[in-house]
Formats: C-alpha cells, sequence, structure tokens
C-alpha cells in the first residue's frame, strides 16, 4: 500500500525523531516513483511536498546508495532496490511454492498466468507467466489493479478477510459458491481471465489466475479445473511446510497460432 503521511505530519515529528523523520523523507520520495517512467526533480518536489533543496540531495544521495539512477535530468529506481525486491520475491514462501505449479498451469493450459494478493483496495501481482502472449497483457510483476475489476481480485476479495468482503459486488456470494470468480473485458479490455482462492478452505491468502483473449478462454467449469487444482496444490505446498510441489496437473490443450493483441 502506498505511503501516505504528509510533509507536514513528518515535520512535526521533531528534532527528537529525527531518524524516523528521516526514513519518513526517504520514503515518500522513493513512493513518488510508484509508477511507469522517469522523474525530474521538478517532479519530486510536486509529489512530496519536499522543499527543492531537501530533495535534490536526497535524490542524489539515493543515487550515490543505487536506490535511484539518474540520466541527465531524470530519475528513476536504482538497482539495489531491484536486487532488493527480487530477493525479498524469492525468500518469500508462497511464491517458492507456487512458482512449480504456475509453471505447469502454463504449460496445461497456454495461457497467462499470474499470482497475486490484497493490498487495500488493489490486487498486486507477485508473478506473471506466458511466453509471447504475455507481452499482449498489460500486467506486471509489482504491478496493481483495482481489486475489483480483475478476476484473481475478486477472488480475494470473496474470500479474503471480513474487512476485504465489505466490497459491495453482489456476485461475490456467487463467487464464493462456485469457488472461481470470472471476468471479461472490464479490467483488461478484450481479454477473459478466471481465478481461483489460495488458502484453507473459506479464505484466500493469495489467488491465481489464467488470462487469455476472450475469443480462446471458454469461462466454464471445464476451464477452472486446472486453475483450482493448482491453487489447491499451492497450498498443500505452503499449508505442508516443505516447498516441494509434486505436479498435479494433465495437459488439456495447448494454445496454438496466439493472437498478439491485448480481467487477470
Amino acid at each position: 500500500m502506498r505511503y501516505t503521511m504528509t510533509l507536514q505530519a513528518v515535520d512535526a515529528l521533531g528534532a527528537d525523531s529525527a531518524p524516523t523523520a528521516i526514513l519518513d523523507r526517504v520514503s515518500l520520495v522513493l513512493d513518488a516513483f510508484d509508477g511507469p517512467g522517469r522523474l525530474t526533480l521538478a517532479q519530486v518536489v510536486r509529489s512530496t511536498g519536499l522543499p527543492r533543496s531537501s530533495a535534490h540531495r536526497m535524490l542524489e544521495r539515493l543515487v550515490s546508495m543505487r536506490w535511484l539512477r539518474r540520466d541527465g535530468r531524470d530519475y528513476e529506481l536504482g538497482m539495489r532496490l531491484v536486487e532488493l525486491g527480487s530477493l525479498a520475491v524469492h525468500q518469500d514462501r508462497l511464491h517458492a511454492a507456487a512458482m512449480p505449479l504456475l509453471h505447469e498451469l502454463y504449460r496445461v493450459t497456454g495461457f497467462v498466468v499470474h499470482l497475486g494478493i490484497l493490498d487495500g483496495p488493489d490486487v498486486v501481482y507477485m508473478e506473471k507467466i506466458g511466453g509471447r502472449l504475455a507481452a499482449a497483457v498489460p500486467t506486471r510483476v509489482g504491478g496493481r489493479r483495482r481489486a475489483e475489476t480483475t478476476a484473481i481480485g475478486q477472488a480475494l476479495l470473496a474470500f479474503g478477510s471480513p474487512k476485504s468482503s465489505g466490497y459491495a459486488l453482489p456476485h461475490l456470494a456467487r463467487i464464493r459458491e462456485s469457488g472461481v470468480a470470472f471476468e471479461t473485458g472490464n479490467g483488461l479490455p478484450g481479454f477473459s481471465c478466471l481465478a481461483a482462492p489460495i488458502g484453507p478452505i473459506g479464505r484466500a491468502v493469495a489467488a491465481v489466475s489464467i488470462c487469455a483473449p476472450s475469443k480462446a478462454l471458454r469461462l466454464d467449469h471445464v476451464s477452472a479445473a486446472p486453475v483450482r487444482m493448482a491453487a489447491a496444490a499451492i497450498w498443500r505446498g505452503i499449508d505442508g511446510g516443505s516447498l516441494s510441489v509434486t505436479p498435479t496437473l494433465q495437459r488439456r490443450h495447448l494454445l496454438r497460432n496466439m493472437p498478439t493483441a491485448a480481467g487477470a
């Protein structure tokens, strides 16, 4: 979830909280880069509310630490953050348990496969696998979308905490009853997606989905079967304390001559 502390709140911390205030300012600056593209000093100042001189000093310090990278007047996230982010993902138990099943689900269906978790009102994509079709689906690892606009997000809302289940989506009850969520063209125009929750019965700690051009993916229980099997196998790998996941899916079909034009 994005950090939302205001500059006034940071300043109110006072001198006795200097280390905390510095961290808050660093968080403000880094949160400004929560999106595609590069930023100039002026854009960072507008986004954070920091004084121009303070923002410039912090940007240059972050560049020297490799947290940011500077190209002329433009700044972007640096390789150190990429390294730490990659390490965090690969240390994650859910991710480790899911990876073999995600690859197998892609092999079985030929469709783009996503792994996602709920963060506030958004679904955050932890993994995306899909060969050449993946480039046509406008999602990315670490990216986020409003949960209610995607199949994977709706599965998480339907089986999430009582707080997340408060979303006024009339079909959440149907998702809970069927165990799968479908979405056609809302979050990703031209694409249909099908998702299942990962977790104990009636709950979700994450969700997995398949996504393909709408004309190629039938939103029925035949298509849902391998997704539900993958979700159940991932949870067994986590709940059993073992990260060794045995393939359980049967090859159903592989998509061939898939168009490369573009929820999940």
